[in-house]
């Protein structure tokens, strides 16, 4: 999420009532999680074990719950709990609007783009031309459709992450101040639901084609061409490359990078990364061939113990 001028450091400091390292005047030009950090943003970290890779990471300012040594070039916000700073500082920037109408007066919408009953459209979304938005589709606030998009008959697009600290009071949600792109001649099934990023954007792709009652998860982005079946579940932060193939009730492990032109045949699931233009099948996902063959091998099992009992008689 980049932050509409630049803000110095001691201005978003005083936002968060915490302390800084670094020049009053140094620069925060957005705020993001680490896998999507560019200079000048904000990254928090909150645990020991995380420390190191968001002080190395692309961030310059890093939201920290404990003083360390500032690697040079960058600048550190001190605060006794930096996943409810980060929090504060997405409700400033992109706060909750409520909007009393079906179609916002905000929304631009593309010539011959046609809206069926009940189809909701939030503030400040853009939707490009010939596109065809069937009943009760909801577009959530800042989501961006390119040209000649299909949107089927329940499916949301840009739901918050589902993306919790577990405190002992209860679960903690990481508010979503990310967006949901998706690019020309893409076509999403009926009741699917399409999340937005926490602080960058889920994207999917031109050309990409998603069956009924597919989940994509935040910060994800799907390539051009690909091809998801019906009940396949693909967690947050996710990278699937061009001309992907998951078949039905695939799920796909957070952070997970499928390589481009890979096939996962149905009900696998994806525990890893994949390796491009494979086939792949089982949980944990394995290469087809290799996991038909151990299969098969299982199914001998009892034939083996019968002839092992037979031996020792």
């Amino acid at each position: 999420m980049k932050f509409p001028r630049s803000y110095t450091l001691k201005e978003v400091a005083q936002l968060i009532h915490a302390e800084y390292i670094g020049p009053d005047e140094f620069p925060v030009l957005g705020m993001n999680e680490i896998h999507v950090v560019d200079e000048g943003d904000i990254v928090f970290v909150d645990h020991p074990k995380y420390y190191e890779k968001a002080l190395n990471s692309a961030a310059t300012v890093v939201l920290i719950n404990k003083v360390v040594d500032c690697p040079e070039g960058k600048a550190l916000l001190i605060s006794n709990d930096p996943f409810r700073d980060f929090n504060v500082l997405t409700d400033h920037f992109k706060p909750f609007e409520r909007s009393n109408q079906m179609v916002s007066k905000s929304a631009r919408i593309g010539e011959d783009t046609v809206l069926q009953p009940n189809v909701f459209v939030g503030n400040n979304v853009k939707i490009g031309k010939g596109c065809v938005l069937h009943a009760n589709v909801c577009i959530y606030d800042h989501c961006e459709l390119g040209d000649n998009v299909i949107i089927h008959a329940g499916t949301v697009i840009g739901s918050d992450a589902f993306y919790y600290k577990n405190r002992p009071e209860g679960f903690d949600k990481l508010k979503s101040g990310g967006s949901v792109i998706i690019q020309d001649d893409v076509e999403i099934g009926a009741l699917c639901t399409i999340d937005r990023g926490v602080s960058g954007n889920t994207t999917i792709k031109k050309g990409s084609k998603l069956d009924n009652q597919v989940h994509v998860g935040h910060d994800t982005v799907i390539g051009e061409k690909c091809l998801i079946a019906s009940q396949t579940g693909v967690a947050g932060c996710v990278v699937i490359e061009d001309e992907v193939t998951l078949w039905g009730q695939v799920g796909v492990v957070s952070a997970a990078t499928i390589g481009a032109k890979t096939v996962v045949l149905a009900q696998s699931g994806v525990a890893s990364s994949l390796d491009g233009g494979k086939t792949y099948f089982g949980s944990p996902a394995e290469e087809a061939r290799s996991k038909m063959r151990q299969l098969a091998n299982v199914k001998r099992i009892p034939d083996i113990l019968d002839q092992l009992k037979e031996q020792k008689s």
